[in-house]
């Protein structure tokens, strides 16, 4: 494969060059080249174990917190190398934000779910909060849900409410990166759709990655699709290409179910 294809010019946001991760002896990622532009959906595929939450995670570096982790290569992020060794992660994290496959709500009232990071970071002005509370969960489609029981507990919620939740509250922190790890797949058709829906509405302002198994959501969600298998990246192109015509034989054998 041609390491430097891309799809058609956009705006380039998220920068991938030369990436190799190893879990200890392990070599998980394999000079992986890449571009993820702003405001569209770019969907990472391939069968488990390919390497596409390891990748998602580089992007905010989440993969820290396992011990035998290294990393060669440059990860930017509009244009600051997150690898590097003034990188502020914290920052970094709240600008490039997490949505997990599995919600993690806290134990805690809606209102305070999505307030929390605005408070760890210090901000305490109730009216800040109230607009931050609003403004997120309106663009989590959750607010009308919502509204009138902001002081309920959020585990009190369904699993479709809960994940919009969590969307809710990366949105409080204002990123500009939303990553998602498989954000559908312990939820039923109908909050699936939900979810994919608040997707299409979020990255009018919002540049999404989200990691899916689910081949119809890729095509349905992504703009750009990007296929692993074993670690590398095979091709990488508008979702609609690799959907309809892909370069390589070995993406439409995956594709169209022939293997994987």
């Amino acid at each position: 494969m041609d390491s430097e294809l891309k799809p058609a010019p956009e705006t380039s946001l998220v920068e991938i060059d030369q990436l190799d991760l190893f879990y200890g002896q392990t070599h998980a990622l394999h000079g992986i080249c890449m571009q993820i532009y702003e405001r569209k959906v770019t969907a990472f595929i391939g069968p488990s174990g390919c390497g596409k939450s390891t990748l998602l995670r580089c992007l905010n570096r989440l993969n820290d917190l396992i011990p035998s982790v290294r990393v060669q290569g440059q990860v930017r992020v509009a244009g600051e190398e997150v690898f590097a060794p003034g990188c502020d992660v914290i920052e970094l994290r709240r600008r490039v934000g997490m949505v997990f496959q599995k919600s993690n709500p806290f134990p805690m009232s809606i209102y305070e779910n999505v307030a929390y990071g605005l408070r760890i970071a210090g901000e305490n002005d109730r009216r800040v909060l109230d607009q931050a509370v609003e403004r997120s969960l309106r663009a989590a489609a959750l607010w009308d849900e919502a509204k009138d029981r902001l002081d309920s507990s959020a585990l009190r919620m369904s699993g479709g409410q809960q994940q919009r939740l969590c969307i809710a509250r990366t949105l409080a922190v204002e990123p500009r990166i939303i990553l998602m790890d498989e954000p559908c797949s312990a939820l039923d058709p109908i909050a699936t759709g939900r979810v994919e829906e608040t997707i299409a509405e979020l990255k009018k302002r919002y540049t999404i990655v989200i990691v899916t198994h689910n081949l119809q959501q890729a095509s349905r969600v992504s703009d750009y699709t990007a296929f692993f298998y074993l670690g590398r990246l095979i091709e990488y192109d508008a979702t609609v290409k690799i959907f309809t015509n892909p370069a390589l034989k070995q993406t439409e054998d995956y594709v169209t179910g022939r293997f994987g």
